[in-house]
């Protein structure tokens, strides 16, 4: 009998839904959803590092996409076994007592602290200082142990404390609060209560401090020095946590009817975007999945019996079962990757947006005509160029902290900065400067985990730049010093997701087995360069010293 499965990943911009033959594995069908609200920077101020979504982007998403692959794919509704979400985190979400996103709550429909908190939001950097400062000089448990010894301001109970100190009425109403993972697979399923409802142990465990060793969350006396609130809410939250291979529910007869589908369809525990990316590309021990899109994620797997209790200092975190059920996953990366290179984008076309594109010269059909052409060829022309440098020629050196530092050491204070510039330098010598940036930003995670014990003899590239970009994935192998291989299938994520329902709907016995039938191929491989890499190491000392400086020089200024 036939059946399938579906992956849906809610990544920053978009939601995208993958349709895959639970066989096969072949993928039927994909379809894309692009957050309009989102899009208009609706509840959100740059100038802030205020970013929040209401979670009706994601609603509309869910339905649009699902009916989506069903209508392109020609397959029946009831064929469908299995769905799992991913989503981007920590982003958590206020709820009501029965589960409602307070956003949609009246009173509170354009309220941004009611809203989704985006990952990328940094508001809450004092109070992830207060968290950090709280676990080393407590008395007590040091909760900050398994995300690397320091907590984050994109993470659960920073972001919470901020919003509850900033806005009363809405920690009035939140009587709890979700990750985005979590909430929309509790919208989907038949049974609602909250109390019982199984939360995602990725989510859990990486960003809201959760560990078996300690018996869950971070005690009451330890988040009463957060705020009162805080304690109050962690009895209202969850002391058990799942992972993405285990059923959440069955989906509800309202969602059933909505999307077509069999009310004996599953719904899988949900999980982070990262780290179904990577078992959508096929991860396995000693190997490196970098998700590279707008920032990045990097996630490794470990026998537990070989990690076992030892913490690894200043990665995101380490939890068992985060990615492959029985082995440890350990997360790391960048908060800004593609963001760095967006913004400089940005900057050179502040001409054409207030200029050119307003110009009463050209017709509309123009206009329109002149935007594709340039979107299309933008970053391809200056990577042609940039590449193209002679080796000798002065190239700048940049920071990739445009929006903070993630790891190693999370500091979200942090700033970039670029260096030797001359009136030489032109467009082509910045870009390369920024793209060098990252792959240095990259090298520091890397040469950390090696430092704390933790053996990388592979690289797995995932995420529209992997695929976009040959320079940049060359520039990383050089930096690097080893090979890379590029996940063909755009959907990682969306993949890892329908390998996590696969399981649930119990079609494979295990992650790591379905994976091998349902994972991305791979399209591309790049090599080390020998002749390239002594200039990358003087490159890479020269980023050393400028973040040395700016952190130490400029930052704690």
């Amino acid at each position: 009998m036939e059946s399938y499965v579906i992956g849906l990943d809610y990544g920053t911009d978009s939601v995208r839904a993958v349709l895959v033959d639970s066989k096969s594995g072949k993928e039927l069908a994909s379809d894309t959803f692009w957050y309009p609200r989102w899009k208009k920077q609706l509840f959100c101020d740059a100038s802030l590092n205020r970013f929040r979504q209401h979670p009706l982007d994601h609603i509309e998403g869910l339905e649009k996409t699902i009916k989506g692959v069903i209508e392109k794919s020609g397959v029946k509704g009831e064929a469908v076994k299995g769905i799992c979400i991913d989503t981007t985190g920590s982003s958590p979400v206020p709820v009501t007592e029965d589960g409602t996103p307070l956003a949609l709550v009246d009173g509170f429909t354009d309220n941004p602290n009611a809203m989704m908190i985006l990952w990328k939001d940094h508001t809450s950097i004092k109070e992830a200082n207060e968290i950090n400062e709280l676990a080393e000089n407590w008395g007590g448990e040091d909760y900050t142990k398994y995300e690397g010894g320091i907590y984050s301001s994109e993470w659960f109970w920073a972001k919470i404390t901020h919003i509850v100190r900033e806005d009363e009425a809405v920690k009035d109403a939140a009587y709890s609060w979700m990750e985005h993972c979590d909430i929309m697979t509790y919208l989907l399923i038949e049974d609602t209560d909250l109390a019982s409802f199984k939360r995602s142990r990725c989510g859990a465990g990486h960003k809201a401090m959760w560990h078996e060793s300690w018996g869950g969350l971070p005690s009451e006396e330890f988040l009463g020095k957060l705020h009162p609130y805080c304690a109050a809410l962690r009895s209202r939250l969850y002391t058990e946590t799942y992972t993405s291979d285990e059923v959440a529910g069955n989906i509800s007869k309202e969602w059933a009817k909505k999307l077509g589908l069999s009310e004996d369809t599953v719904i899988a525990v949900g999980t982070f975007d990262a780290h179904s990316g990577a078992v959508g590309a096929k991860v396995e021990e000693h190997a490196l999945v970098r998700v590279m899109g707008t920032s990045t994620c990097d996630i490794i797997v470990s026998p537990y019996d070989v990690v076992g209790d030892k913490t690894v200092k200043g990665i995101c975190g380490q939890v068992d079962g985060s990615v492959i059920p029985g082995m440890v996953g350990l997360e790391a990366g960048q908060s800004a990757f593609g963001d760095v290179l967006a913004w400089f984008k940005n900057v050179l076309s502040w001409p054409l947006h207030h200029l050119v594109y307003n110009s009463e010269v050209l017709s509309e059909d123009q206009i329109k005509a002149l935007k594709e052409e340039v979107d299309k060829n933008f970053i391809k022309e200056l990577s042609a160029e940039a590449e193209a440098i002679d080796i000798n020629d002065s190239i700048p050196v940049a920071l990739d902290w445009i929006n903070g530092r993630r790891t190693p050491d999370a500091n979200q204070e942090l700033t970039s900065a670029i260096s030797n510039l001359s009136l030489g330098s032109k467009a082509p010598h910045i870009f390369k400067a920024l793209v060098n940036s990252i792959c240095f930003g990259a090298k520091e995670i890397v040469d950390r985990f090696k430092d704390e014990g933790v053996e990388i003899k592979s690289v797995i590239g995932i995420g529209g730049v992997a695929r976009k970009s040959p320079y940049i994935m060359q520039t990383l192998a050089n930096t690097l010093n080893m090979p890379i291989k590029i996940a063909s299938s755009d959907e990682a994520p969306a993949l890892g997701s329908a390998v996590y329902a696969a399981v649930a709907a119990g079609l494979y016995d295990d992650v790591i087995t379905a994976s091998k039938t349902l994972g991305s191929d791979f399209e591309a491989e790049y090599y080390p360069e020998p002749e390239m890499l002594v200039e990358y190491e003087k490159q890479m000392a020269a980023y050393k010293e400028l973040s040395h400086f700016v952190e130490e020089s400029i930052t704690k200024k």
